[in-house]
């Protein structure tokens, strides 16, 4: 998973000009548009990730390979931001109602989380990329909200290395909930499974969890 804390405060915008958010664009992209841009997308992961000196190359290409693995799932989708060039993006699909996306987690899974995911209700992001220059300026939280909303997901779900600080670091500072941990086979890494609940917390659904009849699919 891709991530990167914005560190710092937002500076305060002149009144006299246009904010910076007010010039960036979302535009949703289907598999053979994201395949179009990949190249340009990579090229946003490398100035958007703090690497070791020559680790950018080996980065861009585990960068490519994931989101080539991703754009063959059925219902994958990206969300790109562009201002005068491409700002960030966001990408991922539906997860399956069979669950095997949260194979490896430890211990038991919570029990709404299991339905939702079995009713179809669960959309996985596996990337979330922002250029330096829209640091603290809300855009990751732009990109998932409208990634989210556009399937109509009652509850995002996502991966992230332990061992990637910032990253997790990250996701927690734009709403993410910590929920286990996953170990998945053949892979050394342990894994925070995270999740972002999108409903509204209510004395019936005090933890904001709840289906969303239009993201059913059929069986």
């Amino acid at each position: 998973m891709t991530a990167r804390p914005e560190p710092g405060q937002p500076p305060t915008p002149d009144a006299r000009e246009p904010s910076a958010m007010d010039t960036v664009r979302l535009r949703p992209l289907n598999r053979w548009q994201a395949e179009g841009l990949r190249e340009d997308l990579a090229d946003l992961y490398v100035e958007s990730t703090s690497t070791a000196p020559g680790g950018e190359y080996r980065g861009r290409e585990d960068f490519l390979a994931r989101l080539a693995d991703d754009v063959r799932r059925p219902g994958f989708a990206m969300v790109v931001a562009e201002a005068t060039a491409l700002a960030g993006c966001a990408f991922g699909f539906p997860m399956g109602r069979d669950g095997s996306w949260w194979q490896g987690f430890a211990g038991e899974l919570p029990t709404d989380i299991e339905q939702l995911t079995a009713s179809g209700h669960v959309f996985a992001i596996t990337a979330i990329v922002v250029h330096p220059h829209q640091r603290d300026r809300g855009l990751a939280g732009r990109l998932q909200k409208r990634l989210l909303a556009d399937h109509h997901a009652s509850l995002g779900a996502t991966v992230v290395d332990q061992a990637d600080r910032a990253a997790c670091a990250a996701f927690l500072s734009w709403g993410w909930q910590r929920i286990g941990e996953v170990r998945r086979p053949a892979d050394p890494a342990v894994l925070e499974a995270l999740v972002l609940i999108l409903g509204k917390r209510t004395v019936a659904r005090p933890d904001g969890l709840a289906h969303d009849p239009r993201t059913q699919r059929p069986l």
